[in-house]
């Protein structure tokens, strides 16, 4: 009998803790890494997270630790669910622990300040290991749906077709769904953008503008991504997929994404400070729509669903004045 795939998870976060899960109940065995011992504590001698995923139980082959040189060793499958904007600074310190190679897996949907670099971007420039030895995992998959095992589709994106089917395999359960794409450019700008959307649609629903404006936020959000992702050189197709439209939807239709959650208390009149305050899980759209807009800025791509919630979030404008000016542009095609 061969021996099980190992999954190192570095973040212990709803989704790096979920996705855990689904690699557990696939077989795999499972090291969580965590900065707190209390949490890593609670972990193994309780089989829950009680921060971040209460009242569900974990499987037997996960474990915790804060030792990051313990989690890497022997790791098939390192996976990386830290905050995006914190990803350089902590893969610099894990890049040495690594196991020889370990494909490096991101769950994150973000956009890096500054650079303006996708997160795959990133790894490859911090661990050196190149395109073949990193994937992406994203799609419609909402954290705590997926902990309690409700049924779930999602992409698994490497340039490495072969890669690709290995981790596709190594998260494969009766609930959780994944399917293959070589398109990783694609599959991370949908995940990216969607949060963004995500904003946009809960500051709208916050506002009460009703759903005839939700779901024109939706397509023409979905037209934006895309539009952004082929000057990338992604390809459109993807964007009608579950990396794309299937995780727009699911951001903006659920009171369970925290994007959605964050404008909607901002679309409510929470001040932005406010709004952080009362937020207790990181909602990526916030600082990546900055470095969104600055990378569509970059390769010439008109953004304006994008620009209005940097104006908004960052800038200060009162949403009632940004959605004025964004319905007040002028007419044009659809196709455009």
């Amino acid at each position: 009998m061969s021996e099980p795939v190992k999954a190192a998870v570095f973040g212990t976060g709803s989704w790096g803790t979920a996705f855990g899960m689904v690699l557990a109940d696939a077989g795999c065995d499972v090291v969580l890494w965590g900065r707190r011992p209390e949490l890593a504590e609670a972990v193994n001698s309780t089989r829950t997270n009680p921060d971040y995923l209460p009242g569900i139980e974990l499987p037997g082959n996960v474990r915790a630790t804060t030792d990051a040189a313990e989690a890497a060793r022997g790791a098939d499958f390192t996976v990386l669910a830290v905050p995006s904007q914190t990803l350089r600074a902590n893969l610099a310190d894990w890049t040495p622990l690594l196991a020889p190679n370990t494909v490096l897996v991101s769950l994150m949907k973000g956009v890096e300040l500054g650079s303006a670099m996708r997160m795959s971007e990133v790894i490859d420039d911090v661990a050196k290991v190149g395109p073949e030895r990193v994937a992406v995992v994203t799609g419609p998959n909402l954290a705590r749906e997926i902990a309690a095992r409700m049924p779930a589709a999602a992409v698994v994106a490497c340039t490495d077709e072969d890669v690709a089917r290995r981790l596709q395999t190594a998260c494969h359960t009766r609930y959780f769904r994944p399917y293959t794409n070589t398109d990783v450019i694609g599959c991370e700008l949908g995940g990216a953008v969607k949060n963004v959307i995500g904003l946009a649609v809960g500051i709208a629903d916050g506002m009460g503008l009703g759903d005839n404006a939700k779901g024109s936020l939706i397509t023409r959000g979905l037209a934006e991504t895309t539009r952004l992702g082929v000057a990338l050189g992604a390809d459109p197709l993807t964007f009608s997929g579950l990396a794309g439209l299937g995780d727009l939807v699911a951001t903006c239709s659920s009171p369970l994404s925290r994007n959605h959650t964050f404008g909607t208390n901002l679309g409510k009149g929470l001040t932005l400070e406010e709004t952080i305050a009362v937020t207790r899980q990181t909602a990526e759209g916030v600082k990546s729509c900055e470095s969104v807009l600055d990378l569509a800025r970059r390769h010439g791509v008109d953004m304006p669903l994008t620009g209005t919630v940097v104006s908004i979030v960052h800038e200060g404008k009162p949403p009632m004045v940004a959605v004025k000016e964004l319905m007040s542009r002028s007419a044009k095609p659809e196709r455009r």
